[in-house]
């Protein structure tokens, strides 16, 4: 068990949450939300027992019970949601700040400010990235100590119990703390504030100059609204559904560097499976000799990785062997005013869910996102015989981690970079519900379909060929790191 200071403990039992102004829920109305919400995941969702057996989940379903059997503010419904979720270990299973809706998201995602600064953690230590404060002294390299008085290294231990993950994949949870440029809003974004409440006005930050200096500054927190900007400015959140968020250049080495920030393409009208075949299509032609493929802080989306390996191979290609579950045929009529969904095809599966005598309670996914001779994919023209390479990092988690774990077993790519997110044992996604409780209106993203390996895997994410991990220094210079060292290799 974890033990902390005295000081620490005094400190995290005063940053509780909420204030006595602040409107609250009362005890029945979350004793509601608790009741949904157990009857969806025990009925519904896939990985519940993934890492937790039936009477872990049974005793933490109680606990959270227990923890909201009395009136409270929406800020602490909340933040005692997600660290039950977390539990679960999920990364597809956490209250999502992106679906919020209404006053969930004006008073928990839009309301609070954000810290002036864009970081990233290194062994611990949050590292200014880029400064959006104005004050010229917060350089890129700089480690901010301390927040309002509070330790950062105090401010990861508090916030890390909110952060999702697939099974014990800390690397994940970290890396859905830090503050990126493409993110209008984060964890850390909406986390800190209610764990930590700021006060009006300036807030402190103790800072270490890249040369060594300790120094203390005042600077007011940046808005939703600009920080959207930013986000606008540097990725696709603020992109047309007609604009392809990836682009194709390459350096003077003679490297071509495909970066893909994101594959998330079921809202665009691009063709987005035809700038992957013009792309190699141009590859090909030009006689590349190394492909990067920058996937860092991808964390997934479609299955865009199954058309880049069109590319990559010689003959059908037969994945990772695994099976694909849910844990229902029919949606119960109780549940489903709470469930919103794009496709209500997921209600009722039908045939295409088949009750799974190998795995009791489960029935096995025959159509619905599963090809019907398993998983294989067939090659397609033109075939691009250059070195591949694929930078990697803690968010790739979803159709990003599936595609490593694909290129790294059959050998198609070299990955550069960090350990991946999610989990060798398998993750849930696929088909998605947004559960919505009643009461507190705090919407759940709750994953319905789980795979599952064959065989037993490590609780772990996928490693890296090549490790590589930026310094201080990096980051302060303003040196890709993973890159540089990719382009090294490639030369």
């Amino acid at each position: 068990m974890r033990t902390y200071p005295a000081l620490l403990v005094l400190l995290l039992a005063a940053a509780r949450p909420g204030s006595a102004q602040a409107p609250k829920l009362s005890a029945s109305a979350l004793q509601a939300d608790v009741h949904v919400l157990r009857e969806a995941f025990e009925t519904l969702h896939p990985g519940l027992y993934r890492y937790n057996t039936p009477e872990q989940m049974t005793a933490r379903f109680d606990t959270l019970a227990m923890e909201l059997d009395r009136k409270q503010t929406l800020a602490e419904a909340y933040l005692t949601i997600a660290r039950f979720l977390n539990q679960v270990a999920c990364g597809h299973t956490f209250p999502n700040p992106h679906n919020q809706k209404g006053v969930v998201r004006d008073a928990l995602v839009i309301a609070g400010g954000r810290v002036p600064f864009y970081f990233r953690w290194l062994d611990g230590r949050m590292i200014v990235t880029r400064n959006v404060s104005g004050d010229p002294a917060l350089v890129r390299g700089t480690e901010v100590l301390a927040i309002n008085g509070v330790l950062t290294e105090w401010i990861l231990a508090r916030l890390m119990p909110l952060s999702r993950a697939d099974g014990s994949n800390d690397a994940k949870r970290v890396a859905n703390l830090e503050v990126i440029e493409v993110d209008r809003y984060g964890a850390f974004d909406v986390y800190f504030p209610l764990v930590f409440p700021p006060p009006s006005g300036a807030w402190r930050f103790q800072l270490r100059s890249p040369e060594g200096v300790v120094h203390t500054v005042s600077l007011l927190p940046v808005s939703d609204s600009a920080r959207a900007a930013v986000a606008d400015s540097v990725g696709s959140a603020g992109q047309d559904s007609l604009t392809p968020p990836w682009t194709l250049r390459w350096m003077d080495s003679g490297v071509a560097v495909l970066t893909m920030a994101t594959w998330v393409t079921y809202n665009n009208h691009w063709d987005w499976e035809g700038f992957i075949h013009l792309a190699f299509s141009e590859l090909v032609s030009r006689g590349t000799p190394n492909l990067v493929i920058d996937l860092r802080g991808n964390e997934g989306g479609s299955s865009v990785g199954d058309v880049i390996l069109q590319h990559l191979i010689d003959r059908p290609l037969v994945l990772a062997e695994s099976e694909r579950f849910t844990r229902y045929q029919r949606v119960p009529a109780s549940l489903r005013p709470y469930l919103d969904t794009w496709d209500r095809s997921f209600d009722d599966w039908g045939g295409a869910a088949v009750a799974s005598s190998a795995r009791p309670g489960f029935y096995r996914m025959t159509k619905y996102d599963d090809a019907p001779d398993g998983s294989v994919i067939q090659p397609a023209a033109p075939r691009y015989h250059g070195r591949v390479w694929v930078l990697v990092g803690p968010e790739n988690s979803s159709a990003t981690f599936e595609f490593a774990l694909a290129v790294k077993q059959h050998r198609l790519a070299t990955l550069a970079g960090q350990p991946t997110g999610g989990n060798q044992r398998g993750i849930n996604g696929g088909a998605f519900y947004f559960l919505r409780l009643p009461n507190s209106g705090i919407e759940v993203d709750l994953p319905l379909i789980a795979q599952f390996p064959t065989e037993a895997q490590p609780d772990a994410g996928i490693a890296p060929d090549v490790m590589v991990v930026p310094s201080v220094q990096d980051i302060a210079a303003g040196v890709d790191t993973e890159l540089e060292a990719v382009l090294a290799r490639a030369r």
